[in-house]
C-alpha cells in the first residue's frame, strides 16, 4: 500500500514516515519543505503547497492510497489579532479542503487528520472526553474545528476519516513557547505561573502522535475522533519545579492571580503586543486533562512518554542548541 503524508516533512510526519517504512510500506511525503533526513533514501518527496489546489492535485493521489494530513500552521510564532485568520485558515482549513477534494477525485477514501484539543475551549467537564462541548477561543482552534465539520460532511459521502485532537505536542525539533520558559530558568529568573500551579498540565510526545496515526491505519481508519495526551499529568508546580532542579537553576516559581494575568495579557493582545496567544493563556489555570481511553479501546494505542521526561528532554535540546552543538531535527517548519 502507498501512504501519502501531506506535511510529512514536519514535526509528526518525520517520525511517522520511518514507522511506515519499517512496516514495509511505500511512503510519499508531500510538503513544501524537504529536510536532509535519512529516510528520504527510501521515501519519495513531492513538492506540494496545500494552499494551492493545483499543487495538491499534482501529487497524483490514487484510489488505494492511505492519506495523512499533518499540514498545519501552529500557534508559534505568535500572531497579532488582525493577522490570525489569514495566517491559520489558508493552510489549516482550505489546505484540508484541497486534500479531501483531491482524494474524492482520485476515489481515495481513507484519511487520518490531525486537529487540536483547542477546539474544546474552556473546560466544562473533566476529564475531557471526545464528547466535550466544542467552543474554540481563537482563530487557530476555529480553523481546526472547521476541518472537523468538513470531515463530518465527507464521511456522509463515504469517506473514512480518523481525527486526532492532541494536547501540546513536544519532542525533538520543536520548542515553541517553551523557549521563553527555558530562558527564564537559564537566567535564574522567577518563573511566573498563571494561577496557583496546582492544576495539571498535559503534553503529548511526537513519538506517541506518530504511533497513533499508524494505529488508526492498522485499525481500518475508524470514523471517530480521538484525544491524544499523556497519562497522569502532574501539577504545573511539580512539573516546573522538577525542571528547575534538573537544570540546577536558582529560579523560583511565582503563583499569580490568574484573572489578573489574563486581563493583562488581554490588554497586550488588544494593543497588538501579544506575548502569548489567548488560546494558550485563557485556559492556563484550568484542569485541561484529556481522557485518552477511547484510543486505547479502539486503536490499542497507549501513550508511552511521561510529561516530566518530555519537558526535561526539550530543555536538554534547548541547552544543546545554546551550547553550539548541532541538533539533527533543530529546524522544523510549521506543520
Amino acid at each position: 500500500m502507498r501512504h501519502v503524508i501531506f506535511g510529512g516533512d514536519g514535526f509528526v510526519g518525520r517520525h511517522l514516515a520511518p514507522k511506515l517504512l519499517a512496516d514495509g510500506e511505500e511512503v510519499v511525503v508531500a510538503d513544501i519543505a524537504r529536510s536532509d533526513l535519512p529516510h528520504y533514501r527510501s521515501v519519495r518527496h513531492v513538492s506540494c503547497d496545500v494552499t494551492d489546489p493545483a499543487s495538491v492535485a499534482s501529487v497524483g493521489l490514487k484510489a488505494d492510497d492511505m492519506v495523512y494530513n499533518l499540514s498545519a500552521k501552529m500557534l508559534s510564532p505568535i500572531q497579532v489579532r488582525a493577522k490570525r485568520h489569514d495566517f491559520f485558515f489558508p493552510v489549516n482549513f482550505h489546505g484540508t479542503e484541497h486534500i479531501i477534494q483531491a482524494m474524492d477525485r482520485a476515489g481515495a477514501p481513507r484519511l487520518v487528520h490531525y486537529t487540536t484539543d483547542m477546539i474544546y475551549g474552556h473546560t466544562i467537564t473533566q476529564p475531557m472526553t471526545e464528547e466535550h462541548p466544542v467552543s474554540p477561543l481563537g482563530e487557530y482552534g476555529w480553523s481546526k474545528q472547521k476541518t472537523e465539520e468538513l470531515a463530518a460532511e465527507w464521511r456522509k459521502r463515504g469517506m473514512s476519516i480518523s481525527l486526532f485532537r492532541p494536547r501540546l505536542i513536544i519532542g525533538p525539533g520543536r520548542l515553541g513557547i517553551l523557549e521563553k520558559l527555558f530562558k527564564l530558568i537559564d537566567w535564574n529568573l522567577p518563573v511566573p505561573m498563571i494561577g496557583s500551579g496546582r492544576n495539571p498540565y498535559q503534553f503529548i510526545s511526537v513519538f506517541d502522535c506518530a504511533e497513533a496515526a499508524r494505529a488508526a491505519w492498522k485499525a481500518g481508519v475508524p470514523d471517530e475522533a480521538y484525544n491524544l495526551g499523556s497519562l497522569n499529568p502532574p501539577p504545573v508546580r511539580k512539573l516546573l519545579g522538577d525542571l528547575i532542579r534538573h537544570a540546577g537553576s536558582k529560579s523560583i516559581l511565582i503563583p499569580t492571580p490568574g484573572w489578573a494575568v489574563k486581563r493583562t495579557l488581554d490588554l497586550l493582545d488588544l494593543l497588538n503586543m501579544p506575548i502569548m496567544d489567548p488560546e494558550q493563556y485563557l485556559i492556563a489555570d484550568e484542569d485541561c486533562v484529556l481522557d485518552v481511553s477511547k484510543a486505547e479501546r479502539q486503536l490499542g494505542w497507549v501513550p508511552q512518554h511521561r510529561d516530566e521526561d518530555m519537558l526535561i528532554a526539550a530543555y536538554s535540546e534547548y541547552r544543546t542548541g545554546k551550547d553550539g552543538h548541532a541538533v539533527a531535527a533543530k529546524h522544523v517548519p510549521a506543520e
